[in-house]
């Protein structure tokens, strides 16, 4: 990559943000000629406010636009940088289980320890905090493939379930900024040690991860497909329990299924996998966290709203949106709720009302500020946002806009 053009190292990080040239244009305020030029090297770039501009809009640190190697930032809330994506790539590279195989794995770190650290990554994603999440996933990365590879016997099962559920937090959070490969990669990982920790409620949820990437890279069919298929395996009755975990379990992969069928445009699969999700929610009875689905009544309403955005109907998003009992949305992990703003600061967006989509991203970042600030949808709802708003934005949205680096 540093022996490339500048003009190719821009092409490249538009392609890996899945921009067009005319949205790039758009964002920076340029013609499509003017970045068709500078990515063919016909023009030049030799305006730093300009690189700094388009390094904002890409999400990258400008040095990579320079072929250098990137700053590291310290502040609390970034996001996550280019060396923090290698470290957690060369986390992923490692197959420690297959060189145990051959050798004699080192000491491996104590599974007490391990289950504290897992445990805390969890709630680490859940609260938002994924500028933090994503500095520590290098080493809980390492630590768990050394744990899996190096205990045996009755400790091998456990082990394998602490490194499939490492797995499905790294491919959460990557998949959430805008890593999508690495999000398929953590994901596929974390289905292949769940068979092997012999926990089919565990490859289950590990399912929904694949899909959420394969969504996330435009294969909204097969991840369907593949939703519908595990959640069919993992129904309630017959020769399978109705536990709550079975019951959590179930009812998110209808909810992604949902999810990847409104993304297609298919609302009669929509409405199916919706009704289902709302009887496992029912027998559940309340909302629950079993395998940190945060599964039940309140988060079958936030998707209800998610796939009604999906499907463009902005105006019944905002409808689900006043019914949900204030209470029990309350009750929710930060992301959750941040989340949910964000699907209906879209929804608001649809229907026109870039006044309450702003006030909905403002909720947002007051709530978990890594959700608004950090995604790349958060970004073009806020873009979105400053283009419809006659005159100047007011305040609070202008200052939120200058934390996200997003420009009118």
């Amino acid at each position: 990559m540093d022996e490339l053009p500048i003009g190719r190292r821009v092409a490249y990080w538009r392609g890996r943000r899945k921009m067009s040239q005319q949205v790039f244009a758009d964002r920076l305020g340029k013609s499509k000629s003017w970045v068709d030029k500078v990515e063919r090297g016909v023009r030049r770039l030799d305006k730093f406010s300009v690189l700094y501009e388009i390094a904002d809009i890409l999400q990258v640190d400008v040095q990579l636009l320079l072929g250098k190697d990137p700053e590291r930032r310290t502040d609390a809330l970034n996001c996550i940088d280019q060396v923090e994506v290698e470290e957690i790539r060369a986390a992923l590279e490692r197959y420690d289980s297959m060189s145990a195989y051959f050798d004699a794995a080192p000491c491996p770190p104590p599974l007490a320890d391990m289950r504290k650290a897992v445990n805390h990554a969890w709630l680490t994603y859940q609260y938002g905090r994924y500028g933090m999440l994503t500095r520590a996933l290098p080493k809980l990365l390492r630590d768990a493939q050394a744990a899996d590879a190096g205990h045996g016997g009755d400790q091998a099962r456990e082990s394998a379930h602490l490194l499939g559920q490492v797995y499905q937090i790294a491919s959460s959070v990557l998949r959430k900024l805008g890593e999508c490969d690495l999000a398929w990669l953590a994901a596929d990982r974390s289905m292949a040690v769940a068979q092997r920790a012999d926990d089919q409620l565990l490859a289950g949820i590990a399912t929904t991860r694949v899909c959420n990437a394969l969504v996330a890279m435009g294969r909204a069919r097969p991840a369907l497909e593949l939703n519908v298929n595990i959640a069919n395996r993992l129904a309630p009755g017959g020769g399978n329990d109705a536990s709550p975990g079975r019951l959590s379990v179930y009812g998110m992969l209808l909810l992604q299924g949902a999810m990847a069928a409104a993304r297609i445009g298919d609302s009669a699969t929509v409405d199916d996998l919706l009704t289902g999700a709302q009887e496992a929610a029912t027998l559940l009875g309340g909302d629950q966290n079993h395998y940190w689905t945060s599964f039940g009544p309140t988060n079958l309403e936030l998707h209800r709203a998610a796939a009604a955005v999906e499907l463009g109907d902005g105006g019944r998003a905002v409808e689900i949106h006043h019914g949900i009992a204030e209470p029990a949305f309350n009750a929710l992990l930060p992301e959750r709720r941040a989340h949910h703003l964000l699907d209906i600061a879209r929804g608001y967006a649809q229907i026109g009302d870039v006044a309450n989509a702003g006030e909905m991203l403002l909720r947002g970042d007051r709530l978990a500020p890594s959700e608004i600030r950090c995604r790349p949808i958060a970004h073009e709802v806020m873009s979105d946002v400053l283009r419809r708003t006659r005159g100047a934005p007011p305040p609070p949205i202008a200052e939120l806009a200058v934390h996200m680096g997003v420009g009118v």
